[in-house]
């Protein structure tokens, strides 16, 4: 990757003191001017200039350079993270080095891992990071395991090894988890709030997919479950609501064959996966009567068509 050019930068000391000395000398060659065109008070007009000139080379500092250079340094640090990552991985996967997993490889890959951990933590709220991170514990796990089948009962390396294996194993967890938490409540606020409805069943249905994939590999942990419980719940309130928002627009405007086949398709989403609560049974509850109103005044309009 080609880093970019660092935008220019004086310590403040430095930079400071060189403005004043250039605010100095702009004030005696305006107050020179000045006074060879026989302006009677030369001194004021050149030192508000001469203010001016010091009071922008402040703002340059502070707004437009600083700002330059934080965004410098995020971009260097994000740039850094993905050379780390990248240089990681190619290490792991190198074919002359895959053959097998040193105790000097061991630790400079633990340390990395280490790293990335930590970095992650601070950027807590990206679940990018955290993805990137238990990405990497996967692929030194898989590793680790290929080579503890192979390796002496009395090597040195295997005490390495599994006190790796553990580590990797606790990281890869809180990363893989707090991606998860992250990701999802991203999804479920987007399920909750985009103006379309397929928009809104897409969210929550990407939801699902990520607590999915954190219980492939931790099927047994509690907020998992819960959470795939309360998004599935989700995704069927969003396509009941949207089947009865469209049944009371037909009923609105008296067509009252279609609101029945709308609210049917409600009643059908409600009960497809088998889960019974009561919110559902409410959900349903309702529905049924809403039914059975429409039928009723079909058989009336019937009868007096009769």
């Amino acid at each position: 990757m080609e880093r970019k050019q660092q935008p220019f930068w004086l310590p403040a000391a430095n930079y400071y003191v060189l403005s004043v000395a250039i605010s100095t000398a702009f004030f005696f060659i305006v107050w020179g001017i000045l006074h060879d065109t026989g302006d009677e008070m030369p001194w004021v007009s050149a030192g508000i200039a001469a203010s001016i000139l010091l009071s922008g080379a402040v703002l340059l500092r502070e707004i437009v350079m600083r700002r330059a250079r934080s965004r410098f340094l995020r971009q260097q640090r994000v740039m850094d993270n993905r050379l780390h990552a990248a240089a990681l991985r190619a290490h792991i996967n190198d074919p002359r080095t895959s053959n097998k997993l040193t105790i000097e490889r061991n630790s400079a890959i633990l340390y990395e891992i280490g790293q990335k951990s930590q970095a992650a933590k601070l950027l807590n709220k990206f679940s990018s990071s955290h993805r990137e991170v238990f990405e990497m514990c996967g692929e030194y796990i898989s590793l680790n395991e290929n080579e503890l089948k192979s390796v002496n009962a009395n090597s040195p390396r295997l005490a390495p090894l599994l006190k790796g294996r553990s580590i990797v194993a606790e990281t890869h967890r809180y990363h893989l988890l707090k991606w998860a938490e992250i990701e999802a409540k991203n999804l479920t606020y987007e399920a909750q709030n985009r103006p379309k409805v397929d928009d809104r069943l897409e969210a929550a249905q990407s939801a699902i997919n990520v607590i999915e994939t954190a219980l492939q590999y931790y099927p047994e942990e509690q907020a998992l479950q819960q959470s795939r419980c309360v998004l599935t719940e989700l995704a069927v309130s969003v396509k009941v609501s949207n089947w009865v928002e469209r049944a009371e627009r037909a009923a609105f405007k008296g067509d009252n064959v279609k609101a029945l086949s709308l609210y049917r398709d409600a009643l059908f989403d409600l009960g497809r996966d088998g889960v019974q609560n009561d919110s559902r049974h409410e959900a349903a509850r309702r529905i049924n009567e809403e039914i059975e109103y429409l039928r009723r005044i079909e058989t009336s309009q019937s009868d007096l068509g009769n």
